[in-house]
């Protein structure tokens, strides 16, 4: 059941009022000397913790993540307009005209689309208002690599710059391996460290056109790998081995015991 308005901007109001209280000089030192800058980093750690949480189907955990983003966007607000740069007003005000401006389906003229249509749409029109920028000049560089090349891939094939299927990007990364093996055999680091680059971006490609997200992709495989290294462990330990004790025959028997577990 959605939230009675009133309460929701009575919420959001009392969110704002502690945050100016924090950055008062009867507030909160630390609060106080924060900038934009300093905070930048913060906020990017709890947009992560924010997908960790999702991906966890933790909607506790969710709840409280998005309160730490949402108290960041606030914060951050605030200190524009301490600087007499924008206000959140402005701020909220920007998306929700950016919202309809961008969704002329719903709020214009409506009209039945499909979900890849309607994204097709928005990045036409986003490419429009940002055509100064270069067609790929919308994708923040301070993204991850991994996460970046995923975007350029799909905005490269919203204009058809694609392959029709999974197969060809299958093909294209045994090629690009095969490129690097002759790297390593010529003994050219310059070469090797580019063509590794293309088996990288290969594999994102291939994950993409699979329906995967490859930073979720690698993200669960890091936390498989942690789990069955901490029982691997435990297996050695109980052994009265330590990991420093243990030679590699060791923890590769330890370590097929704990993936049957």
């Amino acid at each position: 059941m959605a939230e009675p308005q009133d309460k929701l901007i009575s919420a959001i109001i009392d969110l704002v009022q502690i945050v100016r209280k924090l950055r008062s000089p009867s507030g909160c030192s630390w609060d106080r000397e924060q900038t934009v800058e300093s905070l930048s980093p913060f906020m990017l750690e709890e947009a992560y913790e924010v997908a960790d949480a999702i991906e966890k189907d933790d909607m506790k955990l969710l709840r409280t993540e998005l309160g730490d983003l949402l108290l960041h966007v606030i914060m951050s607000a605030e200190i524009c307009e301490e600087r007499n740069e924008f206000s959140l007003k402005d701020v909220v005000e920007g998306i929700s005209e950016k919202l309809i401006r961008r969704h002329p389906h719903v709020f214009k003229q409506q009209s039945g689309l499909s979900a890849a249509e309607v994204e097709k749409q928005w990045e036409a029109i986003k490419a429009q208002e940002k055509k100064d920028e270069g067609f790929f000049g919308s994708i923040p560089p301070v993204m991850p690599a991994l996460q970046t090349a995923w975007r350029i891939q799909q905005r490269a094939s919203e204009v058809g710059f694609d392959w029709p299927d999974a197969r060809g990007a299958l093909s294209k990364i045994f090629e690009e391996i095969r490129e690097f093996e002759a790297s390593c055999e010529s003994g050219d680091t310059e070469a090797q460290n580019a063509e590794l680059g293309d088996v990288y971006f290969s594999m994102v490609n291939y994950c993409r056109l699979l329906g995967f997200e490859p930073e979720a992709v690698l993200r669960a495989n890091n936390r498989k790998f942690i789990k069955r290294f901490t029982r691997m462990e435990r297996i050695l330990k109980e052994a009265g081995i330590s990991l420093n004790e243990a030679d590699m025959n060791m923890m590769e028997n330890a370590w097929q015991r704990a993936k049957l577990e």
